[in-house]
């Protein structure tokens, strides 16, 4: 390991970061992690701090899972890898595959593609969505519905269907055929309605009106995220995506939840599909399913679609798709040890608890301080603040304070991740009710700076 001198003066010179504009890392160095215990993580300068952003929405575990880790190294000596490519496969996937399976079931999900992460796992979503309608006659639907302020991935596809004009304008022209209808976002919606249930009503009238617009027949697929994560956590009104799974069914449109951030219990339930008691035709997840401990990811599968693929006798069900590191047996050795530790712990209770208490001292510091224009959260572990220069015209925040509020905040013992004038939170779900005050204290202690 080089020395922290080197570490600082080498920071962002050979390195780009992802979502950063490279300038900006020169000139602000990112923070060094050089070490992590529990829900803790440690900078190059020896400064500890608790993760409230839970590594980027995975490390569910915390740092010190050691049965994720021993089953990594244990794998690394029997087979550190092999294709799952037509004609040869893993113990380890096949093992795997049934533990989804069963987990799975209650979302009627029996079937696992499995890729490398998240946006892997997006882009073999709406692929596999397209292939199924042509298996199927419906050659014509090729198109996809999503929400505005909706996050998908970087993947073309996945950039196509997200709803920021951040991770789309620099790139565009991106997929053809992907349109976007108002998210139930009770802060800001072009119908001005603060009511969620009356919100999700609206939002649920829009994508009628789209479907009727674009014509049912060449939709292929509407992609969400049970409650949107990286748009700055806006969960919808309980009758939103049960409304939304109905509209489908009835036009012959897919449901894909997007559940990379809310599998594997951070909504405080198990799946956030399940949260609402709706069963999506695909699912598609990563993060959690190894604690972020190895880059791994799954399209679960419903068997009606399944089904379609697998009685097909044309050829057109042949998956033309995949990745070299689709199923790594490391990657499964390590999904399996996770996924058992995960049910063993019972993490969406302590997600549903922890998340209710990080959720009411929130709320606390947005009776405090007139910086915070929305609280969101309520759902397990995943909050965010909306913060804003003038409450009454919500105009956003200025980037210089609410950076300063972060780095406030990480002087004070927590480390908190800033999205445009949205503060998230998403801390390990085996936090405690003192790493939630500590969250809480530091992110006072940033807002008293203003």
């Amino acid at each position: 390991m080089k020395d922290s001198n080197f570490l600082k003066e080498k920071n962002a010179k050979s390195l780009w970061h992802p979502m950063a504009h490279p300038a900006d890392c020169l000139n602000n160095p990112p923070t060094i992690v050089t070490g992590a215990s529990g829900v803790k993580i440690t900078d190059v300068d020896g400064h500890e701090v608790v993760d409230g952003v839970g590594g980027l929405w995975n490390v569910n575990l915390g740092f010190s899972c050691q049965p994720v880790k021993d089953a990594i190294a244990a794998q690394l000596d029997v087979l550190p890898y092999y294709s799952t490519f037509r004609g040869t496969t893993n113990d380890a996937v096949i093992e795997l595959a049934e533990e989804l399976r069963d987990f799975f079931a209650p979302d009627g999900l029996t079937r696992a593609f499995f890729t490398s992460g998240g946006s892997d796992s997006v882009e073999t979503a709406l692929r596999l969505a397209r292939q199924y309608h042509k298996v199927r006659g419906e050659g014509a639907r090729t198109k996809f519905l999503s929400l505005k302020k909706g996050y998908h991935g970087t993947h073309m596809g996945g950039a196509s269907v997200n709803g920021n004009a951040n991770f789309r304008t620099q790139y565009e022209p991106l997929l053809p055929g992907c349109f976007h209808i108002p998210a139930p976002y009770t802060y800001r919606n072009p119908f001005n309605e603060t009511d969620p249930e009356r919100l999700a009503q609206l939002c649920l009238q829009a994508l009628e009106d789209e479907i009727a617009f674009q014509g049912a027949g060449t939709i292929a697929g509407f992609i969400m995220e049970p409650i949107l994560g990286a748009g700055g956590v806006i969960p919808p009104h309980e009758s939103f995506m049960p409304g939304v799974r109905e509209i489908c069914s009835r036009h012959g449109i897919l449901l894909i939840a997007d559940e990379v951030i809310t599998a594997f219990g951070r909504t405080g339930s198990w799946t956030g599909s399940r949260h609402w008691d709706v069963q999506p035709d695909m699912m598609c997840t990563a993060k959690a399913i190894t604690n972020g401990y190895f880059p791994f990811g799954a399209v679960m599968i419903a068997d009606h679609v399944a089904e379609t693929f697998e009685k097909d006798e044309t050829g057109k069900a042949a998956i033309g798709h995949g990745y070299t590191y689709s199923g790594h047996p490391v990657g499964a050795a390590a999904a399996i040890a996770c996924l058992a530790e995960t049910k063993r712990l019972n993490v969406p209770e302590n997600a549903a608890a922890r998340g209710r208490e990080l959720h009411e001292g929130l709320l606390a510091l947005q009776r405090d301080f007139d910086v915070i224009g929305d609280v969101r959260g309520g759902h397990g572990l995943m909050c965010a603040m909306e913060l804003v220069s003038d409450r009454a015209t919500k105009a956003p925040i200025d980037k210089k304070s609410i950076g300063t509020v972060q780095e406030v905040a990480y002087q004070s013992g927590a480390m908190v991740r800033v999205s445009g004038p949205n503060i998230i939170l998403s801390p390990p779900l085996v936090l405690t009710a003192e790493d939630v005050q500590t969250i809480l204290s530091s992110l006072r202690a940033g807002f008293a700076a203003l």
